[in-house]
Protein backbone atom coordinates (compact mmCIF):
# COMPACT_ATOMS: atom_id res chain seq x y z
CA UNK A 1 0.00 0.00 0.00
CA UNK A 2 2.82 2.27 0.84
CA UNK A 3 4.27 1.71 -2.67
CA UNK A 4 1.16 2.83 -4.31
CA UNK A 5 0.73 6.05 -2.33
CA UNK A 6 4.39 7.07 -2.87
CA UNK A 7 3.72 6.39 -6.95
CA UNK A 8 0.60 8.55 -6.68
CA UNK A 9 2.26 11.01 -4.76
CA UNK A 10 5.61 11.39 -6.84
CA UNK A 11 2.68 11.64 -9.96
CA UNK A 12 0.84 14.49 -8.73
CA UNK A 13 4.34 15.90 -7.97
CA UNK A 14 5.76 15.52 -11.01
CA UNK A 15 2.52 16.60 -13.05
CA UNK A 16 2.92 20.03 -10.33
CA UNK A 17 5.99 20.39 -11.94
CA UNK A 18 5.16 19.97 -15.56
CA UNK A 19 2.99 23.45 -15.16
CA UNK A 20 5.76 25.22 -13.02
CA UNK A 21 8.99 24.21 -15.51
CA UNK A 22 8.36 25.60 -18.97
CA UNK A 23 10.68 22.82 -20.00
CA UNK A 24 8.30 20.03 -19.00
CA UNK A 25 5.41 18.99 -20.38
CA UNK A 26 3.35 15.98 -19.04
CA UNK A 27 -0.22 16.08 -20.52
CA UNK A 28 -2.79 13.92 -17.87
CA UNK A 29 -2.17 13.05 -14.23
CA UNK A 30 -2.58 9.41 -15.44
CA UNK A 31 0.16 9.79 -17.71
CA UNK A 32 2.42 11.42 -14.57
CA UNK A 33 1.42 8.03 -12.93
CA UNK A 34 2.80 5.94 -15.04
CA UNK A 35 5.88 7.95 -15.17
CA UNK A 36 6.13 7.45 -11.75
CA UNK A 37 5.52 3.80 -12.21
CA UNK A 38 8.48 3.11 -14.64
CA UNK A 39 10.76 5.83 -13.31
CA UNK A 40 10.46 3.57 -9.87
CA UNK A 41 11.41 0.34 -11.93
CA UNK A 42 14.24 2.06 -13.82
CA UNK A 43 15.64 3.13 -10.38
CA UNK A 44 15.24 -0.22 -8.93
CA UNK A 45 16.47 -2.10 -12.00
CA UNK A 46 19.09 0.55 -13.67
CA UNK A 47 20.34 2.91 -10.83
CA UNK A 48 22.58 0.88 -8.75
CA UNK A 49 24.51 -0.29 -12.24
CA UNK A 50 24.92 3.02 -12.93
CA UNK A 51 25.73 3.83 -9.22
CA UNK A 52 28.18 1.21 -8.97
CA UNK A 53 29.60 2.15 -12.64
CA UNK A 54 30.21 5.33 -12.18
CA UNK A 55 31.94 5.33 -8.23
CA UNK A 56 35.72 6.77 -9.27
CA UNK A 57 33.50 9.73 -11.04
CA UNK A 58 30.89 9.82 -8.19
CA UNK A 59 33.81 9.90 -5.54
CA UNK A 60 35.81 12.34 -7.90
CA UNK A 61 33.11 15.20 -8.28
CA UNK A 62 31.87 14.19 -3.77
CA UNK A 63 28.76 12.83 -4.98
CA UNK A 64 27.51 15.51 -7.61
CA UNK A 65 27.37 13.37 -10.42
CA UNK A 66 24.52 11.39 -8.57
CA UNK A 67 22.56 14.50 -9.87
CA UNK A 68 23.54 13.28 -13.29
CA UNK A 69 22.77 9.63 -13.11
CA UNK A 70 19.14 11.28 -11.62
CA UNK A 71 18.86 13.43 -14.65
CA UNK A 72 19.76 10.61 -16.82
CA UNK A 73 17.39 8.55 -15.53
CA UNK A 74 14.67 10.96 -15.37
CA UNK A 75 15.13 11.40 -19.78
CA UNK A 76 15.34 7.23 -19.59
CA UNK A 77 11.62 7.13 -17.83
CA UNK A 78 10.55 10.08 -20.45
CA UNK A 79 11.46 7.79 -23.35
CA UNK A 80 9.12 5.16 -22.42
CA UNK A 81 5.77 6.93 -22.30
CA UNK A 82 4.15 9.07 -24.62
CA UNK A 83 2.91 12.18 -23.45
CA UNK A 84 6.33 13.51 -21.58
CA UNK A 85 8.31 16.09 -23.59
CA UNK A 86 11.81 16.90 -21.10
CA UNK A 87 13.36 19.44 -23.65
CA UNK A 88 16.98 18.73 -22.22
CA UNK A 89 19.29 17.27 -20.10
CA UNK A 90 19.41 20.96 -18.16
CA UNK A 91 15.53 20.58 -17.90
CA UNK A 92 15.63 16.75 -16.44
CA UNK A 93 18.32 17.99 -13.68
CA UNK A 94 16.23 20.54 -12.28
CA UNK A 95 12.83 18.34 -12.44
CA UNK A 96 14.91 15.65 -11.13
CA UNK A 97 16.09 17.66 -8.33
CA UNK A 98 13.15 19.08 -7.90
CA UNK A 99 10.81 16.25 -7.78
CA UNK A 100 13.27 14.33 -5.27
CA UNK A 101 13.47 17.43 -3.13
CA UNK A 102 9.78 17.57 -2.85
CA UNK A 103 8.60 14.47 -2.39
CA UNK A 104 11.70 13.45 0.31
CA UNK A 105 9.67 16.45 2.03
CA UNK A 106 6.80 15.00 2.07
CA UNK A 107 7.73 11.41 2.85
CA UNK A 108 9.58 12.94 5.82
CA UNK A 109 6.36 14.78 7.09
CA UNK A 110 4.75 11.44 6.45
CA UNK A 111 6.68 9.19 8.56
CA UNK A 112 6.76 11.41 11.75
Amino acid sequence: MNFIIRILVTGAVAFGLSYILKGINIDTYWTAIVFALVLAIVNILIRPILVILTIPLTILTFGLFLFVINALLILLAAKFIDGIKIDGFWWALLFSLLLSFITSVLFSKSDE
